[in-house]
């Protein structure tokens, strides 16, 4: 993986680690803005990109790890070089691993301000409103950035500590409706199939196939990126993994769009005909399914947020 760090002029340069030569690093959690705003590989090649909005977020994420005596960190933007679609491809499929091995995960929410606020610390209450509807919440990749790593900590836009995974742990069920146990950092593989996909709710990634490929943690398993095959083909490539997987439960995974009904949300399985009984924390015990569609209902208890 390639790590950054930045030198005693203020410059960020990256360095590539294999395999046991990894050292400590931090990672960052965050948003994309507009593509020509975040910091990319060429531009720190280059020396350029300064005036880039996420040239804060290098600035931030250097800051804190400082802070916790580490020496290096990663960011996405521009630890990755897209162009290779062979390391594009590793790095998807490692994600998951690079961020539960990560020594801190500062997750950035630009959309969640106390600027204004007069009291420090401020009380909860008052950003709590801001941190509940923050788009943070409805990206597809923050999934796994949120239960892979073992320490998570959230800024404000202007820096500011917020909490972490564990101060904020009923809040964080409450705003993604993930399993507590699951938070705490119990193993992945105990929770259901078909719990686990309930936490995907109605996330959202810019490209279509990123919703399946930014499941690839959650479930354990590893493919091939095909971009331009599309959703329902990419979840159709993942179902085939988990359904291969030792000890792992069969189950459809979504491939249409979601449907609202009266204020619900509810995801279509469009999946190939499977026969049997299928379980879970949404299906009534003894339900026995045969071909056809399924409707799963993801949306109780969420108050009309899903992630």
């Amino acid at each position: 993986m390639r790590l950054l760090q930045r030198n005693n002029e203020g410059q960020y340069t990256s360095t590539e680690f294999i395999g046991e030569t990894v050292p400590r690093y931090a990672i960052l959690s965050h948003t994309w803005g507009a593509d020509h705003d975040e910091v990319t590989l060429a531009d720190l090649e280059n020396h350029t990109g300064t005036d880039k909005a996420g040239y804060k977020k290098l600035q931030f994420s250097a800051d804190q790890a400082a802070k916790h005596g580490l020496r290096y960190f990663w960011v996405d933007t521009c630890c990755i070089d897209k162009s290779s679609s062979a390391e594009l491809t590793e790095a998807i499929n490692s994600m998951f691993a690079w961020y539960r091995d990560a020594a801190r995960c500062y997750v950035y929410l630009p959309d969640v301000s106390i600027d204004s606020l007069t009291s420090s610390p401020p009380a909860q209450q008052d950003w709590y409103p801001a941190f509940q509807q923050s788009r943070w919440f409805t990206r597809g990749w923050t999934l796994q950035e949120l239960v892979a790593p073992v320490s998570v900590e959230f800024f404000s836009v202007e820096g500011q500590r917020l909490g972490n995974k564990y101060s904020l742990l009923q809040e964080l069920h409450s705003i993604t409706r993930i399993n507590v146990e699951a938070l705490q950092g119990s193993p992945l593989e105990g929770f259901s199939v078909d719990e686990r996909m309930s936490w995907v709710g109605q996330r959202k990634t810019k490209r279509e196939e990123d919703m399946a490929y930014s499941l690839l943690g959650i479930f354990d398993v590893h493919m091939s990126l095909i971009y331009g095959e599309g959703r329902k083909k990419a979840f159709a490539r993942l179902q085939k993994e988990i359904n291969t997987t030792p000890n792992e439960g069969r189950l459809s995974v979504p491939q249409s769009e979601t449907s609202q009904d009266q204020g619900q949300t509810t995801h279509l399985y469009h999946g190939p005909v499977f026969h049997g009984p299928i379980s879970g924390r949404y299906v009534v015990p003894g339900t026995h399914v045969t071909g056809g569609t399924v409707n799963f209902d993801f949306s109780e208890g969420r108050d009309g947020r899903l992630k």
